[in-house]
């Protein structure tokens, strides 16, 4: 009871309440579909929109720009008809993050997977060679950019997006990357800043 005797609910007894007669708050309905399904997607849309005007003279073949600090990439087409923009994992730190302009060479479906040398040298442990399935680290759809080793491409570890967690390329949803896939072509632009 407060002050002037009227009842006083808290929070928990309102949401437990408000869950048993079915017109929960959508915390409590976020939280409940949480405890139902633990491994929810969760994408952010927090991400600074970018203009490619200062990034690329033109839009010749279309741009991509990868924002590793803002954790999105962005995407336009040649025609300049819209911009899409994606969120993505980055590499874990300073060293292994290359910056700078490149380009899409090749573009493969059901991309195979080899650690790369450095890779290696840091985990001995890693397998020589994972073929395309679940347990490839490039998902389902990879473009390969012209610098060595470089690849925007998916992840089957959806935990990884939005942060610092990749060897050095730059990781999507698979439902984005197959989308960005089919909207870039080889020859499209890319800068990483």
């Amino acid at each position: 009871m407060t002050k002037n005797n009227k009842p006083t609910i808290s929070r928990r007894q309102f949401a437990t309440t408000a869950a048993a007669f079915g017109f929960a708050a959508p915390s409590v309905l976020r939280a409940q579909e949480e405890a139902l399904a633990p491994t929810v997607e969760i994408r952010a849309n927090n991400y600074s929109i970018r203009s490619w005007q200062g990034h690329f003279s033109s839009l010749r073949k279309g741009a991509i720009l990868v924002d590793t600090k803002g954790r999105a990439l962005h995407f336009w087409p040649e025609d300049e008809s819209y911009h899409k923009v994606y969120p993505v994992s980055v590499p874990l730190t300073p060293d292994l993050t290359r910056l700078g302009r490149t380009s899409v060479v090749q573009k493969r479906v059901g991309p195979d997977w080899r650690p790369t040398p450095s890779m290696l040298k840091r985990n001995p442990d890693l397998p020589d060679y994972i073929g395309p399935g679940p347990e490839n680290p490039l998902g389902t759809h990879a473009l390969y950019l012209s610098w060595q080793y470089y690849r925007i491409h998916g992840t089957n570890d959806t935990r990884k997006i939005g942060r610092q967690s990749s060897n050095g390329c730059i990781g999507l949803y698979n439902d984005d990357i197959e989308e960005l896939f089919a909207l870039a072509k080889v020859g499209t632009q890319v800068l990483l800043i």
